[in-house]
């Protein structure tokens, strides 16, 4: 049912061609979809009224806790002045740029694991004491070996998933049926063809479902290496705002994080939809 779009279940509704039973349960199914949205905005709009109303009344120091008025504010004047683009631009590709690497170079090292069972029994202990190891306490090292500046956020923010990809690909390569693998070699198919046919295929929804999950952690991997090491993105306006007690910036910065995350999120939500609807 979540693989389907709401425009195809709602079609679905209408298709005379569908049983009643199963109409229904679609129709039940949707209403009880658009319930939830209706709740989860409602609890959204109560926040942000309480926010500005206990601001407002100073049931909240707005100094330390801003409010959405204030945080409106900030949003049109750096927007009109067009650092705020600025910012979240450097934000949102370093983003994405580590987002590819980790994906790529994930599934790529994933593959040679699958394909070499020697190569695999040698370095999966290294992966799993890499996997393990805070990667906070990484961010200091590579400012050293590289420098303060982009290249050490993006490598901070690989090194955050990258291993934990690498091992759950793996694992998720070798648990492909072995059935499948073994009519391939029957029909006289190579072990390329295994992979190209079988196992990269069948997959796929784990891989979109993995990226889904790298997503949130490619931001947070920037986030950490903006704190440290950058002189632009929101991570860094969330530092320099705590320091100059520009604490607008700094909830300003935050919510812009959750909006970002969200459409990241969403954005992949919606490829893995696509996917299924096309299976």
């Amino acid at each position: 049912m979540q693989a389907l779009s709401r425009r195809k279940l709602k079609a679905m509704v209408l298709d005379v061609n569908v049983s009643l039973s199963q109409r229904q349960y679609v129709r039940e199914y949707l209403k009880k979809q658009k319930k939830i949205s209706i709740i989860q905005t409602a609890i959204f709009v109560i926040f942000v009224a309480l926010w500005e109303i206990g601001a407002r009344a100073g049931f909240i120091d707005a100094f330390i806790f801003s409010s959405p008025s204030r945080v409106i504010e900030s949003i049109y004047n750096m927007s009109k002045e067009g650092t705020l683009f600025y910012h979240f631009g450097i934000t949102l590709s370093e983003t994405l740029l580590s987002f590819v690497f980790v994906n790529v170079f994930g599934t790529a090292i994933a593959i040679l694991l699958w394909w070499n069972h020697s190569v695999s029994k040698v370095l999966e202990p290294y992966l799993v004491v890499l996997n393990s190891l805070p990667k906070s306490a990484l961010a200091p090292v590579f400012i050293v070996w590289l420098g303060n500046n982009m290249k050490t956020i993006i490598i901070a923010a690989i090194s955050v998933s990258v291993f934990g990809t690498i091992i759950t690909l793996y694992s998720d390569f070798k648990s492909v049926e072995e059935d499948k693998i073994k009519l391939i070699r029957t029909l006289g198919g190579s072990k390329r063809e295994v992979l190209w046919k079988v196992v990269l295929p069948s997959n796929i929804p784990a891989m979109i479902s993995l990226m889904k999950v790298n997503i949130g952690l490619s931001l947070v991997g920037v986030i950490i290496g903006e704190f440290l090491a950058a002189k632009a993105g929101l991570g860094y306006l969330i530092i320099y705002g705590s320091q100059v007690f520009k604490l607008d910036w700094v909830i300003m910065s935050i919510i812009l994080l959750c909006i970002l995350a969200t459409v990241l999120y969403k954005g992949l939500g919606w490829l893995e939809t696509r996917y299924g609807e096309h299976v």
